[in-house]
């Protein structure tokens, strides 16, 4: 059995790694697919990859907040319906020690990862609570926030924030039925990841010496989890967060 058929599901940060692998497998099973990034080129490369039809693209800059809205209107209009699963991908990652950091920098990546996730949020609710509809929000954080990680202070501290307001908000749209957990994915295979600076003192190899299961991560397992996350299987799961690390 589809895990999610029928369902409508919202991706961002769509064009590549976990985004475009959650794209998959939520077509795979049986969701209607909004595959939305601001890099448009790369999000019709994703469409190209998913089983089924109906699926669509729409170009989505996370920190144009103003635009959340209009986005759903979009979509609602496209399909009469608003998506019913949201899964928030769009991220960005930055080695900025504490010595380096700026306010420009630090505000950059609250502004995608925090405040992204947090309006993209709010808008797919205000839709699903005026539709009278459930839904399911899956927000994707990182394992960085479990403990220090040299380097990246701006990067932690906006994903605290995500696992924070996934906490918040489950409290709050649970009255409607819609439920909102979080992933902490650790090193996975993504073009982020192989962007870490060479001078970092962290690198993979020192990271699976951490782990029990010793390797990355793929981008698919993480999918994987946020498809049954969002899915009805996880009907008693909310305000969760659920560790995809290896073992970390």
């Amino acid at each position: 059995m589809e895990l999610v058929k029928g369902s409508l599901a919202l991706v961002t940060g769509a064009s590549s790694g976990i985004g475009r692998e959650t794209c998959k497998v939520l077509a795979r099973e049986g969701a209607t697919v909004v595959v939305t990034c601001i890099d448009e080129a790369g999000a019709h490369e994703t469409l190209k990859l998913l089983p089924g039809s109906g699926h669509s693209v729409y170009k989505y800059d996370v920190t144009d907040f103003k635009s959340a809205p209009e986005l759903l209107k979009a979509i609602v209009q496209k399909y009469n319906r608003p998506p019913n699963i949201l899964v928030n991908s769009a991220g960005i990652a930055d080695h900025k020690p504490t010595l380096t950091e700026t306010p420009d920098t630090f505000q950059r990546m609250l502004d995608v990862n925090l405040k992204g996730t947090f309006f993209t949020s709010q808008a797919v609710c205000k839709e699903l609570v005026a539709a009278k509809l459930p839904g399911a929000i899956v927000n994707i954080s990182s394992v960085a926030v479990l403990k220090g990680i040299e380097g990246i202070g701006s990067y932690t501290a906006s994903k605290a924030g995500v696992e924070a307001i996934t906490k918040c908000m489950a409290m709050d749209m649970s009255q409607y039925n819609i439920r909102v957990n979080s992933i902490q994915p650790g090193w996975t295979d993504t073009r982020m990841a192989a962007e870490v600076p060479v001078d970092m003192d962290l690198t993979l190899e020192s990271w699976i010496a951490q782990l029990a299961t010793k390797r990355a991560g793929k981008p698919i397992e993480i999918a994987e989890v946020a498809t049954f996350l969002a899915s009805d299987r996880a009907s008693y799961i909310n305000g969760t967060s659920i560790n995809v690390s290896g073992g970390y």
